[in-house]
């Protein structure tokens, strides 16, 4: 019980984050959390756009997968997530560490004791 709620609160997040990255972008509330210039957001729009959409593919694909019972679908997936948060950090966006790869461990070792 404790991993589904956690795999869930993992795609939760992403879908935040997709709607931050294909609807929030240029906003303010989008620039403050991605420390953006307005300047910047609307030159790079259209790479939020489509990677917005890689994060919807992987709340829906977590969602999908504890829906149809294939945990190996989901740990797959909240790998990906794990790692996607690290790659965020190393390219300088820290919270992402946090935000991403934190919750996404937590979710995976639940998987993995069986909690």
């Amino acid at each position: 019980m404790i991993a589904i709620v956690l795999t869930l609160l993992v795609a939760a997040i992403h879908a935040y984050i997709t709607a931050l990255e294909m609807l929030l972008w240029e906003t303010k509330r989008g620039r403050r959390i991605f420390g953006t210039t307005p300047e910047f957001a609307a030159q790079t729009k259209a790479l939020a756009f489509n990677q917005g959409l890689y994060n919807g593919f992987l709340a829906a694909g977590l969602l999908v997968g504890l829906i149809s019972g294939i945990a190996g679908m989901v740990i797959f997936l909240l790998i990906c997530v794990a790692v996607a948060g690290i790659v965020g950090a190393l390219s300088g966006l820290r919270r992402a560490l946090h935000f991403q790869t934190v919750p996404a461990a937590l979710a995976l070792c639940a998987m993995v004791l069986g909690l």
